[in-house]
C-alpha cells in the first residue's frame, strides 16, 4: 500500500477541475503534496505595507495598501467612464484604473481608508506606474479591539502566482489541503532531527504556510532547508557508494617509465598545488574502483599539465587515456600542446622517438578518411596510449585496446550521456577526471557535482603575468573607446597581438535568431548586439587600419577556423575579431590585449574565462570591457566586479548571487521535481556541508536505507526517472 496516499491525492479531486487545471499548467502543481511544497515567496504584514516605491515594471505583483482617494472620470465625450483609485503604503502611491461596466463594484468597495490586497501586472501610463483592473481582496478587521490588534500583526503569505491565479486564491487552495500536512512522511531520521533541534515536517509545513510570528517562519525554513539539502546529499552519497562498488583496474605509475621521463625533461618545477592535486589523483588511480574526480582550476593554473601526468601514469601501467574536448578547435589545440610538451616521448614507433614513447593521436569529425582509419587502428591495437578528440571519440566504430582513464575538459559543455558512452568503451569502467576552468563555489560543487570528489588548483604557475582589467563606458565617454583602440595599436607595435570579442557573428541567420530572442533589455536598447563581421570591417577601415585583422567564429568551416588559429598562434595575424569560440583553452602567449565589445551581454564567469586568454606569456595582460550601459545599471556593477578582482571563486559567488541558483545548477538539476525552493546554495553553505556529512554517515551504515523507509520514500519523490538516470550516468 502507498505510504503517502493523502499527499499523492490529485488536486482536481480536492480543489475542483478548473483551479487544478490552472495549477497544473501554470505552476506545475499536480498533487496535494506539490501544493504543500509551494511555499510563500514572502509575507506581508497587515500592520506594515509592502513598498509601492520599488515595484518592478511588467511583473505580476501583490501589494497590501490603503485607499487614499477614488474618483470617476468621463472620457470620449462623456460616453466612456473610468474609475481611478489611488492607494498608498507610506513609501509611495500607486494608481489603480477600472473601465466601463467593471467600475461599479470597486467603486462601492474601495472607499478612502479601506485596506485591501491588490494583484495585477504593473504597467506605466503617462510615466506613472499603475495596475489596470487589478484583482483585490478587502482586509476587514473584527470589532473587538483585541482581535483588531491580532489582525494588524498577522502575516499574510504572498505566493508565487500567475495572472490566472492570484496569491490569495492559492492561499485558499492551500487552506483546503493544509489538514493533509499531518500525513506528511518525515524523511529526516528522528535522531538527526532531534539532535539538530528541527521541528517535525507536518509542523514545518503548517508554520511556513500559516505563521503566527516571524519565529514560526524561521523555524519552518530551517527545517525545510534541511530536507532539501539532506535528501539531495543522500542521493549523491548513494551514487558515490555505488561507484565504490564498481570494479576498475588499479593503474599505478611504473618507476623509470614514461611519467618519470616526462618529469625529467620539464623545464620548470610543478607548483605545490599541482603536486598536491597530482597526489590525490594518483591515490585514486591506484584503487580498484573507478576514480570520479572534478579538477577545478583557474584559467592558466596548469590543469592540462596535471591531467597529462595522470594520462602518462595510466599509459605506464599498460592502459590508454582519452581526453574529450567540447570543440574541434580545442581538441586540435590540446593535441598540439600535449605533443609539444611531450616532445620525442609522443613519437612512439617512429624514428627519433624515445624508448618510453607512446603515440598521441587526434580524432575529430572533420578528419580525412585515411588519417581517421590510421587513428582508429592505433587505438584498437594499443599503439596509441593517448587519444585526444571531440564527440567523434564516442562513436560506435571507436574501439580501445584497454581504456583506463577518461579526461573530460570543460564539463558544462558535455552531456552526461556522452560521458557515459565513453565510459562504456572500457573493459571495466575507466577512471574519470573532469576538468573545469569555471570556478565553482564549494557548496555548488557539493550540490551539482556531488557525485565527484573535488580537487582545486588555486595557484597560478610562475611565468603567468597579471591582467589589468578596465571598464570602457562607450556611451558616457566616447573618447575612452578611441583610447582603447590606440592601446591595441600600441600592443601590436610592441610586437604583441590582440583579441576583439563580440557577442554575435553577424550574418542574416544570426540576425533572424537575434530578432526572435529579444529580451526586455534589448528592447530598451533598440540595438542588436555587436557582431564580429561588422566590427572587423569597421576596425579595418577605421581605428586599426593597416593592421592584419582576421575573423574567427563558429560557422566557419573547421579547416578555415584551424587555419586562422594557426596563423594567429604563429604571429601572422595582429588582431583576431572573434566570438566566444576563443573562450576555452586557446593558448597564444604573445596575445596581450583583449577588447570585449558589449561586455554587459556576457555573464561574469564568461568574462573571467575570456580574460584568461591574455597575459599567458611574460608580458602583462590588458582586458578592456566596453559597454554602453549607464553607470548606475546592474550590468555596469557586474563589469565593475570583474574589473576589481582576478579571483574566479569570488566572481562565481557574485555571479550566483545575481543570477540565483537556478541557472547555475541548470542542467545538473534537471528532472528534480522538488528542486531547490528554500535552500540558497550560497547562503546555506553550512547546511549543505553538514547535510553531506550526515548523508555520508547514514549511507555508509545502511546503503539501501532499509531502516529508514520514510527517507526512501522522499528519495523516490525527488528522483523521478530522469533524475535517477542523470545520477546513474554522472
Amino acid at each position: 500500500m502507498d505510504p503517502v496516499p493523502a499527499l499523492e491525492e490529485p488536486l482536481k479531486k480536492v480543489l475542483g477541475p478548473a483551479t487544478a487545471k490552472v495549477m497544473a499548467e501554470h505552476l506545475d502543481l499536480h498533487t496535494v503534496g506539490d501544493l504543500l511544497h509551494h511555499y510563500p515567496r514572502r509575507y506581508a504584514e497587515r500592520g506594515e505595507l509592502t513598498h509601492l516605491a520599488d515595484l518592478p515594471l511588467d511583473e505580476h505583483v501583490t501589494v497590501v495598501a490603503q485607499v487614499a482617494s477614488a474618483r470617476i472620470l468621463k472620457f470620449n465625450g462623456g460616453r466612456g467612464q473610468r474609475l481611478e483609485v489611488t492607494i498608498t503604503d507610506g513609501s509611495g502611491q500607486l494608481q489603480l484604473v477600472f473601465f466601463g461596466r467593471g467600475i461599479h463594484k470597486p467603486h462601492k468597495d474601495l472607499l478612502p481608508g479601506t485596506r485591501a490586497m491588490f494583484a495585477g501586472k504593473v504597467s506605466a501610463f503617462n510615466r506613472k506606474l499603475q495596475l489596470a483592473h487589478p484583482a483585490y481582496e478587502l482586509l476587514r478587521g473584527e470589532d473587538a479591539s483585541g482581535a483588531v490588534d491580532a489582525w494588524a500583526g498577522a502575516l499574510i503569505p504572498i505566493y508565487p502566482a500567475t495572472a490566472k491565479l492570484e496569491s490569495w486564491k492559492i492561499a485558499k487552495a492551500v487552506d483546503a489541503v493544509l489538514p493533509s500536512a499531518q500525513d506528511a512522511v518525515d524523511p529526516l531520521p528522528p535522531a538527526l532531527r532531534e539532535g539538530r533541534g528541527l521541528v517535525p515536517l507536518p509542523e514545518a509545513l503548517l508554520k511556513i504556510h500559516r505563521p503566527h510570528t516571524k519565529a514560526d517562519i524561521a523555524a519552518a525554513k530551517d527545517r525545510l532547508k534541511w530536507d532539501e539539502a539532506f535528501v539531495l546529499q543522500v542521493a549523491l552519497a548513494r551514487r558515490r557508494f555505488a561507484d565504490t562498488q564498481l570494479p576498475a583496474v588499479a593503474r599505478r605509475p611504473v618507476p623509470g617509465g614514461l611519467l618519470d621521463a616526462f618529469d625529467a625533461k620539464l623545464p620548470f618545477t610543478l607548483t605545490e598545488g599541482q603536486q598536491r592535486v597530482s597526489k590525490e589523483i594518483f591515490d585514486d588511480l591506484a584503487t580498484e574502483h573507478p576514480m570520479h574526480r572534478l579538477l577545478q582550476g583557474e584559467v592558466g593554473s596548469g590543469k592540462t599539465m596535471v591531467a597529462l601526468r595522470a594520462m602518462l601514469a595510466v599509459v605506464d601501467a599498460g592502459g590508454q587515456a582519452a581526453m574529450l574536448a567540447p570543440t574541434e578547435v580545442l581538441a586540435q589545440q590540446h593535441h598540439r600542446s600535449v605533443t609539444e610538451m611531450m616532445g620525442e616521448l609522443a613519437e612512439g614507433g617512429m624514428l627519433g622517438g624515445s624508448e618510453h614513447a607512446t603515440k598521441v593521436v587526434l580524432l575529430t569529425g572533420s578528419m580525412g578518411a585515411a588519417a581517421r582509419r590510421q587513428a582508429l587502428l592505433d587505438l584498437v591495437t594499443g599503439e596509441a596510449g593517448i587519444v585526444i578528440g571531440t564527440h567523434a571519440l564516442i562513436e560506435d566504430k571507436v574501439q580501445f585496446h584497454d581504456l583506463g582513464l577518461v579526461v573530460v575538459d570543460e564539463q558544462h559543455r558535455f552531456g552526461v550521456e556522452q560521458r557515459d558512452a565513453l565510459r562504456g568503451k572500457g573493459k571495466q569502467p575507466p577512471h574519470l577526471l573532469v576538468m573545469t576552468a569555471t570556478p565553482i563555489p564549494r557548496t555548488v560543487a557539493m550540490t551539482v557535482f556531488g557525485d565527484l570528489e573535488t580537487s582545486v588548483l588555486d595557484q597560478l604557475p610562475a611565468g603567468r603575468s597579471p591582467i589589468a582589467t578596465h571598464v570602457v563606458p562607450a556611451a558616457d565617454k566616447p573618447h575612452f573607446l578611441a583610447r582603447a583602440w590606440e592601446r591595441v595599436r600600441e600592443e601590436v607595435e610592441n610586437g604583441h597581438q590582440a583579441y576583439v570579442v563580440c557577442p554575435r557573428i553577424g550574418d542574416d541567420l544570426d540576425d533572424k535568431a537575434a530578432a526572435k530572442k529579444k529580451s526586455a533589455e534589448d528592447e530598451a536598447e533598440k540595438r542588436p548586439p555587436l557582431a564580429v563581421v561588422e566590427v572587423a570591417e569597421q576596425l579595418t577601415a577605421g581605428p586599426l587600419r593597416g593592421l592584419r585583422v582576421e575573423v574567427l567564429h563558429g560557422r566557419m568551416a573547421p579547416d578555415d577556423k584551424d587555419d586562422v588559429m594557426r596563423r594567429f598562434a604563429a604571429g601572422e595575424v595582429d588582431v583576431l575579431v572573434a566570438t566566444t569560440v576563443i573562450e576555452v583553452g586557446v593558448n597564444v602567449p604573445n596575445a596581450t590585449a583583449m577588447v570585449i565589445m558589449d561586455a554587459d551581454r556576457f555573464g561574469v564567469s564568461q568574462l573571467h574565462q575570456l580574460r584568461g586568454r591574455v597575459g599567458r606569456g611574460s608580458a602583462p595582460g590588458l582586458c578592456l570591457l566596453v559597454s554602453e550601459m549607464p553607470e548606475a545599471s546592474p550590468a555596469r556593477a557586474r563589469l565593475g566586479a570583474v574589473a576589481a578582482t582576478l579571483d574566479g571563486f569570488e566572481l562565481s559567488r557574485i555571479d550566483l548571487e545575481q543570477r540565483r541558483e537556478g541557472d547555475v545548477l541548470g542542467q545538473a538539476q534537471s528532472g528534480v521535481r522538488s528542486s531547490l525552493r528554500v535552500l540558497a546554495v550560497i547562503e546555506d553553505e553550512e547546511v549543505i556541508a553538514e547535510a553531506r556529512e550526515e548523508a555520508v554517515a547514514i549511507v555508509s551504515a545502511d546503503p539501501d536505507l532499509d531502516d529508514l523507509p520514510a527517507l526512501r520514500t522522499a528519495l523516490d519523490a525527488l528522483l523521478d526517472k530522469d533524475r535517477e538516470e542523470y545520477l546513474e550516468k554522472g
